[in-house]
């Protein structure tokens, strides 16, 4: 599996506590690491639940449909094979060799700071929007599609084994 993959203006918002976050977003995702690129699309659905995640080609097929909730989290392949783990970072790290940090990128889609984690290098644009800053070991770039824009349209991830950009196309708040 990890070989198929690696081959392939306003006021900033409050923050959202954990339990009311609930959103499908839709987009496309690259990451480079260990001397490899991977690139997919993107649909992830995000609610109190837990996530829904799929890694699709261009065409739609599904590479890799990643679930987290309660009980931990699962991968399953195109071949319907099955991994699990207590999280998706756990697990896509040793599935991938990258962590996807779905903790923080829970709140970092909707241009937030993850509460309860130290964060630091803040920095905000005209419109009080967060453009820069690192936490919990990543440092993130935020881009907007226009200067009326309150969430971002792309952010841009650097870790310690991995360079992530997240190409955000649709984010739509749902109630969990």
């Amino acid at each position: 599996m990890a070989a198929l993959l690696g081959a392939c203006a306003g006021n900033p918002l409050a923050p959202v506590p954990a339990s009311t976050i609930g959103f499908e977003l839709a987009g496309r995702m690259s990451v480079r690491y260990q001397e490899r690129a991977f690139s997919s699309a993107l649909r992830w659905k995000q609610s109190a639940a837990g996530d829904e995640i799929w890694l699709n080609t261009p065409l739609g097929q599904t590479l890799a449909y990643l679930q987290d909730g309660r009980d931990g989290a699962t991968l399953t392949t195109a071949e319907q094979k099955q991994y699990r783990a207590q999280s998706i970072e756990s697990l896509t790290q040793s599935a991938f060799g990258w962590r996807f940090p779905l903790a923080g990128l829970r709140y970092w889609a909707l241009g937030q700071v993850a509460p309860g984690v130290a964060s630091s290098a803040l920095v905000r644009d005209a419109g009080n929007r967060l453009t820069r800053f690192t936490q919990a070991d990543w440092q993130l770039v935020f881009e907007y599609a226009d200067s009326a824009a309150t969430r971002p349209s792309r952010l841009d991830l650097t870790g310690s084994d991995a360079q992530i950009r997240l190409v955000i196309d649709s984010l739509d708040m749902a109630q969990p």
